[in-house]
């Protein structure tokens, strides 16, 4: 039984080696959210058993879950690179045919051909509907339209685009060469009644589940979506030192779950060669 005990430690060790290597590999991924393996303890007994004079039967994994923490924001002075100071993510839907919407916390946004503002892995922003004064007039999914740049002023045709911005509520605002402004929409943003529910896809975008519940659209500034801050984007939330000393802590685990199996190999080929 030693030796089942043990190898089930070596599963352990080697399924967190892989979680940490994961998180040192993503340093540098815009967005990415550190996991963390958890791990359970093995134990069974007959119900008139004592206990007492059981010993358990390993370990196993409860689960790998992400940790939302906020990565820490560096400035990059691009409009359109963008970042959350809070709990939000940023809705972007799938090009056709599928069209899935998906949720991010990767800003680095940038222009097609078709003038579509889109994520690293081609998903098109989505934006909400506001008024003159930039509130949000609808905030369901179904309000919910792609993000493209207008090319001229519809007053005025011949009025070029001239510059973009973006405030910290996730207005967008255009201004062309003849001066006028436009509020084009605000940065669809979701918030999750249980975050760590989120399933992950990969690119740092997570879709919503049963276990997170739906997706609460709003824009920036309302309850805990944070606020949008225009030329930043949120770094890993990865603090390399702390992943270095816990694959240090993972290689030891495995070394001794493998010297355990070492030595129960030892005893049992020392049972083998007695001579009765």
């Amino acid at each position: 039984m030693s030796f089942f005990t043990s190898l089930s430690g070596l599963k352990a060790a080697q399924t967190d080696l892989n979680v940490i290597s994961n998180n040192v590999a993503n340093t540098n991924s815009t967005g990415f959210k550190k996991s963390r393996a958890q791990f359970g303890d093995l134990f069974a007994a007959a119900p008139t058993q004592q206990t007492k004079s059981v010993a358990g039967q390993g370990t196993r994994l409860n689960g790998i879950t992400q940790q939302f923490t906020q990565g820490t924001l560096q400035s990059t002075d691009k409009t359109l690179d963008l970042a959350i100071a809070g709990d939000g993510f940023f809705a972007v839907k799938g090009q056709p045919p599928r069209q899935d919407l998906t949720f991010t916390r990767n800003g680095a946004f940038a222009v097609n051909n078709n003038r579509e503002v889109i994520d690293t892995i081609g998903s098109t922003v989505q934006l909400l509907p506001v008024d003159a004064n930039g509130v949000a007039t609808g905030t369901t999914a179904a309000d919910m339209f792609d993000f493209v740049l207008p090319a001229s002023d519809p007053a005025d045709p011949a009025a070029l685009l001239a510059n973009i911005s973006i405030n910290n509520e996730g207005v967008v605002s255009a201004t062309f060469s003849n001066g006028n402004q436009m509020k084009v929409g605000a940065l669809a943003m979701a918030s999750f009644a249980a975050i760590e529910g989120l399933r992950p896809v990969g690119d740092a975008h997570w879709q919503s589940t049963g276990d997170s519940g739906p997706a609460q659209i709003n824009q920036a500034a309302n309850g805990p979506l944070g606020q949008v801050r225009s030329g930043s984007l949120e770094l890993a939330n990865v603090d390399i030192t702390e992943e270095l000393v816990s694959l240090i802590s993972a290689q030891r685990n495995f070394q001794a779950n493998a010297q355990a199996i070492e030595t129960s190999n030892t005893l049992t080929q020392t049972i083998i060669n007695l001579q009765i």
